[in-house]
């Protein structure tokens, strides 16, 4: 086990030194002990690097932004190991890792496995509301249901012991970097660029799989041109915990046939020497249009709506607008020029929007911005302070208006499904 620093990643390596690289990526929730049992198989021809989230199995606690930041990490962390050519099997948000390395480095990856992995994970406002969840109530309803989301029924209720240990691995994860997690995962969309990869890939999934089944396996296999598919059975969402054999003779097969290099080299071409051309003439600079050097904030405000309304709410809005004049006002104006401000942060935003709709006493905004508070990282007590402080100088009556809105928003918002 290493000690790292920020950029880099916790991680174990098992296998002959010299021999090729195979990385494995671990799902939310779980650390790299998911793959103990393929270990005495696959360490006899690679040398394997397992690798834990940030803020799981102990690892450092350093949140990450994005999946393709999390890439950077596992990078500068093979790196360290001297690691430059890989393949590389990821399960769920590790499979994301390896669709973004197969991306933006896939003069790194030799091959690929996906594992209950989609290019899509459900939608923004699933991971977002996942967030506020997990905020007000810690993490053990993540790990209270991680167990029937994992596993089939048959192999959860014939191995008690291992549904004990995916819960307890849910519980000392830490909640900021699930969070976070979270928060990636909400936005991590590859389906428009998945033709761009031309790495070997292994599209394996569980055919009881209820969180990333076959259907989005399929996906993965139609957009990737040299993709091909595994469904296993009797396995859900931790197919190589629930199907060990199985998934551990599939990623022998798949990544013994796939050429590559020992660990410590990289065989890239090299650079082609650009052909010497005449340098054309500078043409006149065109006449800028009135208004020009000034994006049009329209987009940005769109972008920044959905993810604090949530799309849901922002789709409703759109389509109770008929000719769109309305929400293209606000979008633009409320979202794109403001909100979008760097002199405050989202939480700050959200405190002084909720104040100034208590004191207007618009009941409606006041709840669907006390969703926006949650999902931009206040508590529910933080909500009810802002509440109580608000009351002084707008009046008792509008905050004990507002208090029961805020309530009533926060029991279902953080109220784990059952």
């Amino acid at each position: 086990m290493s000690e790292t620093p920020t950029n880099t990643l916790q991680y174990r390596v098992d296998g002959p030194e010299q021999a090729p690289a195979l990385v494995l990526g671990p799902s939310l929730g779980t650390t790299f002990h998911m793959w103990d049992r393929q270990i005495p198989e696959l360490a006899r021809e690679w040398r394997v690097v397992r690798f834990d989230l940030p803020g799981h199995g102990g690892a450092p606690a350093e949140p990450f932004t994005s999946v393709a930041e999390l890439g950077d990490r596992l990078l500068a962390t093979l790196d360290a190991l001297g690691v430059q050519r890989f393949g590389y099997a990821g399960c769920s948000l590790g499979g994301a890792v390896g669709l973004d390395l197969a991306l933006r480095a896939p003069h790194r990856v030799a091959s690929l496995a996906l594992v209950a992995t989609s290019p899509r994970f459900g939608t923004a406002d699933e991971f977002r509301q996942r967030g506020v969840i997990v905020r007000a109530n810690g993490l053990e309803p993540m790990a209270r249901t991680a167990p029937e989301q994992w596993f089939t029924p048959l192999f959860a209720g014939a191995q008690p012991a291992i549904v004990d240990w995916a819960v307890q691995m849910v519980r000392t994860t830490d909640p900021a970097c699930y969070i976070a997690a979270c928060e990636a995962l909400a936005v991590f969309d590859v389906r428009e660029a998945l033709g761009s990869i031309g790495i070997p890939a292994l599209v394996l999934v569980g055919s009881e799989d209820q969180v990333t089944g076959p259907a989005e396996a399929r996906t993965l296999v139609a957009g990737i041109a040299d993709a091909r598919l595994a469904v296993v059975p009797g396995a859900s969402h931790l197919a190589p915990v629930e199907q060990p054999a199985a998934v551990t003779d599939l990623l022998t097969e798949h990544f013994s046939g796939t050429a590559q290099e020992p660990s410590g080299t990289l065989n890239v071409p090299p650079p082609v020497p650009p052909v010497p051309v005449a340098e054309p003439a500078p043409a006149a600079p065109a006449a800028e249009p009135v208004g020009a050097g000034r994006s049009d904030p329209y987009e940005k405000g769109l972008g920044l709506r959905r993810e604090v309304l949530g799309d849901a709410h922002v789709d409703r809005a759109l389509a109770d607008d008929p000719d769109g004049a309305f929400q293209e006002l606000v979008t633009r104006y409320a979202w794109g020029e403001v909100w979008s401000r760097e002199g405050l942060d989202r939480r700050l935003r959200s405190a002084v929007t909720l104040t100034a709709l208590l004191a207007g006493g618009h009941r409606e905004a006041l709840a669907d911005h006390t969703r926006a508070a949650l999902r931009n990282g206040l508590s529910p007590e933080e909500l009810r302070e802002i509440v109580l402080h608000a009351g002084v100088y707008c009046g008792l009556p509008a905050a004990e208006t507002a208090l029961r809105v805020v309530n009533r928003v926060i029991a279902e918002e953080t109220t784990p499904p059952a």
